[in-house]
């Protein structure tokens, strides 16, 4: 049985956020990438309160390509530590999830470019 995610993940760029999700889009690591355009962020950074503006994105996607993803996503973000999260999916509308499984095959065992 397939297990289904949602990744979320945090960019420092609306830019970086396209370019990153439109390739996971089109490798078809996942089927579909929502990006929040700008959100803020209060955080503790190095004993020092820091506010940053970000893009906030989720993925759908099988939980057997999130090593991947999260690869992809280390190589070519500019944050040192980046957000990368995921969710379970434990159901929903089933002609979603068929085409969440047919739209993002198993990669786990194939070779895919991490740089882009």
């Amino acid at each position: 049985m397939t297990t289904f995610i949602e990744v979320y993940w945090t960019s420092g760029s609306l830019e970086e956020a396209r370019k990153i999700s439109r390739y996971l889009v089109q490798e078809r690591l996942v089927a579909c990438a929502q990006i929040i355009p700008w959100i803020e962020s209060v955080y503790m950074w190095n004993n020092q309160l820091e506010t940053a503006q970000e893009s906030k994105i989720t993925l759908k996607t099988q939980l057997a390509n999130f090593e991947k993803i999260k690869e992809i996503i280390l190589q070519n973000c500019s944050y040192q530590v980046p957000e990368i999260t995921y969710v379970t999916l434990d159901g929903g509308n089933k002609e979603y999830l068929e085409w969440l499984e047919t739209s993002t095959p198993n990669f786990s065992s194939t070779y895919i470019k991490e740089s882009i």
